[in-house]
């Protein structure tokens, strides 16, 4: 592997916000990360998650440290992503602290279920992961959560997307299957 070189002398770092402006181009899938224990039932909106691993089955998940609820989830020791489907977009927002109307981050304005490890899963969604946590690491401003994967389901939904913040749907190209 090679070494990445360090800036030029001279250079200028990249601004947080000129950063933030260029990943806006990059098209995410949304979801919302909900944790439920001792720590309290708590959920946010996240577009920073991946897979890591299929064997074992392992996600990550970035969350902003400010957040109340990287506390939660440190504590509870488990948490649950949500896909949120296409006609979500106002869980998304509910959970984003940008709901239309009405208060943010209440779950009481969309239907839940308790998944098979007692995690709060959004009715309706897109696809389910209940995780418990494999290990945690800071980086800058965010918490990253591995989380090993003991409950997994797709929905029937096609799935929100979020760009330029904006949220969408999927459209097939010609020619690709649908």
């Amino acid at each position: 592997m090679n070494a990445v070189s360090p800036p030029a002398p001279g250079s200028a770092p990249v601004e947080p916000e000129d950063f933030t402006a260029a990943m806006g181009a990059a098209a995410t899938g949304v979801t919302v990360v909900t944790t439920q224990g001792a720590a309290g039932r708590l959920g946010l909106t996240v577009s920073a998650i991946s897979s890591v691993s299929a064997e074992p089955p392992l996600l990550l998940v970035c969350v902003n440290r400010r957040n109340p609820s990287v506390a939660a989830i440190t504590h509870n020791g488990r948490f649950a992503v949500n896909i949120l489907g296409q006609q979500q977009a106002d869980v998304a927002r509910i959970f984003s602290g940008r709901p239309v109307g009405g208060a943010s981050y209440d779950f009481a304005r969309h239907d839940w279920q308790d998944g098979p490890f007692g995690m709060p899963l959004v009715a309706g969604a897109a696809a389910h992961f209940e995780c418990e946590i494999e290990s945690i690491h800071d980086a800058g401003t965010h918490r990253i959560f591995i989380g090993r994967v003991v409950s997994a389901a797709r929905g029937k939904s096609s799935p929100l997307i979020y760009s330029n913040r904006t949220y969408g749907r999927m459209a097939a190209l010609d020619g690709d299957a649908t």
